[in-house]
């Protein structure tokens, strides 16, 4: 892990907005522990006008979807925030992008598949 000016660690929090206020909460806890937490800025499953036309929705998903990945791009760890093991086909498709990266990846809730090997 690279270090940062002031020996900070650079975290993303990854999850599926259904959880939002567990990343909220994974954000809090992150920062408190003096971490750098990059985290997912929106949530598209709260009415906002930035999101209320379809089309526009739409585009911003392919935008918002790309600004993860940057976001993972320089993080120096990733945070699943998996309530009950949920792991939605985004998340795993940003943890995939993150393994391939060599990025550690932690998890709030382990699962059999999220456990570490013996």
């Amino acid at each position: 892990m690279r270090t940062r000016p002031g020996g900070r660690t650079l975290v993303v929090l990854c999850g599926s907005t259904r959880y939002w206020e567990q990343l909220q909460e994974a954000n809090l806890y992150g920062t408190a522990a003096g971490r750098i937490v990059l985290a997912p800025g929106c949530n598209l499953k709260q009415p906002h006008p930035l999101w209320a036309d379809p089309a526009q929705a739409d585009q911003l998903k392919l935008v918002l979807n790309d600004l993860h990945l940057r976001k993972i791009d320089v993080a120096d760890e990733v945070l699943v925030v998996n309530p009950g093991g949920y792991i939605g086909e985004s998340t795993l498709s940003e943890i995939n992008y993150a393994r391939s990266l060599g990025k550690p990846i932690r998890y709030t809730h382990t699962t059999p598949e999220t456990a570490p090997c013996p």
